[in-house]
């Protein structure tokens, strides 16, 4: 627990630093790209995620569960083994993106260079991520915290210099706020791949005993393919919502550009005040993924029942001041993006979904480290689809437009966050109350 609670503490705190840096980005490119740019930025924004989390294939995840399970003297071979087929997959998935990529229509309306730096982001996010896992597994949680902070530093650095230096027209200043991200990316991929081949040689020193490759493939791939199934889902729907939400504008009765533009006030002012706080609980979810699978492994429930229920009093806690802080001081927060926008009445709204949203993400890594990624993703899929029908139905009314949007959004979120909760309860011995049932047997 003492272990749990210095990394968590560690990446909250680089984590706050790394949003207050994100909240600055954002800002920049509110003021750089304006309200319709930066709708279009927002939007292409999830396509990109969707190819990361592809290219990926949640090797963090699986590579820190392994190693936080298994003894250490395994831990040399087995990352020789999970290096070795991650080059592999890299090159596959590298040629066919370049042939599957051009014929995506989603990239039609913007510079064309933009393909061609999504290609490049593939190996450095796959090699990348065999970093990011041994340290999360290991809970060498400084390396962690310290590649999240570098990656907003570096795209915040990058900005302001060629903002400040160089005048752009919307197309070209869109693909440079993209060339800023893909930067950071590789900053990030030198520092980790650094950082871990040390590391490798360190081990190479220690004791260690071999274990079969076919072994370590099975047992990454077993947490790898459906955690990539559950992000796939997520990275598609959050693609999918920018779209839906501009065609349920447009069936209220607005015109493309404002539709686009209320988007852009939506996604680039509302989400990045509300999701500030997130940092904490994405800090939870690093470091609550291999202690909960270390401790699931021994068996400990009690070490289980008690960690859950620090969290969620600590996520209320936090999550509770922070929504008050967003609905109480909306107007001078979102004037801080624009000098007169309708993004305060959206960030209003959208306190409940942050609130959830806190939640969500702490209890995800509970159902990871427990082995429960299909009951994960099938609580999303039902979520998603009721959230997306209210969404469409409720924003495409004239009365509602946004409002209905939001109000579909805050459903699905509380949908969630429910089943998620029962789930984990039931799975840990716990009750709704967090007490353990005298007839549960450990």
């Amino acid at each position: 627990m003492k272990t749990f609670f210095k990394g968590a503490l560690l990446l909250v705190i680089a984590a706050f630093l790394s949003e207050c840096l994100e909240f600055v980005i954002n800002m920049v490119l509110a003021r750089e790209l304006g309200d319709e740019a930066l709708g279009r930025y927002m939007s292409i924004l999830p396509t990109i995620i969707l190819i990361v989390v592809l290219a990926s294939i949640e090797l963090p995840i699986s590579i820190s569960k392994f190693i936080a399970e298994q003894d250490k003297k395994y831990h040399l071979n087995m990352l020789q083994h999970t290096l070795r087929f991650t080059l592999i997959f890299t090159i596959i998935f590298f040629i066919l993106v370049t042939i599957v990529l051009p014929f995506i229509p989603v990239f039609d309306q913007y510079h064309p260079m933009i393909r061609w730096l999504i290609i490049i982001l593939i190996p450095i996010i796959s090699l990348s991520s065999v970093a990011r896992g041994y340290f999360m597994g290991s809970h060498r949680m400084g390396k962690i915290a310290l590649s999240n902070f570098l990656r907003r530093a570096a795209q915040l650095i990058l900005l302001v210099i060629l903002f400040q230096w160089f005048q752009f027209e919307h197309e070209l200043a869109i693909l440079i706020a993209i060339c800023t991200l893909i930067g950071s990316e590789l900053i990030v991929f030198l520092y980790l791949i650094t950082a871990y081949f040390l590391q490798l040689n360190s081990l190479k020193k220690e004791p260690s005993e071999k274990i079969s490759g076919k072994t370590v493939r099975q047992q990454l791939l077993a947490v790898s393919i459906p955690t990539t199934g559950v992000r796939i889902f997520h990275a598609v729907t959050f693609a999918i919502k920018p779209f839906l939400i501009k065609m349920a504008l447009l069936n209220s009765g607005l015109t493309e550009a404002v539709a686009m533009a209320q988007y852009g006030k939506l996604a680039g002012v509302a989400f990045t005040i509300g999701f500030f706080p997130a940092f904490i609980a994405h800090s939870l979810l690093i470091v609550l993924i291999p202690t909960v699978s270390e401790a699931y492994a021994k068996r400990d429930f009690i070490k289980l029942q008690t960690l859950l229920q620090k969290v969620m009093l600590f996520t209320f806690f936090y999550g509770l001041v922070a929504v008050i802080i967003f609905y109480v001081y909306a107007e001078p927060l979102t004037t801080l993006f624009f000098e007169s926008s309708r993004a305060a009445g959206y960030l209003q709204l959208l306190c409940l979904y942050f609130l959830f949203h806190y939640f969500v993400m702490p209890m995800q890594a509970y159902l990871i480290g427990l082995g429960l990624v299909k009951d994960a993703f099938l609580h999303a899929v039902w979520s998603t689809l009721i959230s997306f029908a209210l969404m469409y139905f409720l924003g495409s009314m004239e009365q509602l437009q946004m409002q209905g949007v939001i109000i579909g959004m805050n459903t699905g979120v509380v949908l969630l966050t429910m089943m998620h909760y029962v789930t984990i309860c039931n799975k840990i011995g716990a009750t709704l109350l967090l007490r353990a049932p005298s007839t549960f047997k450990y």
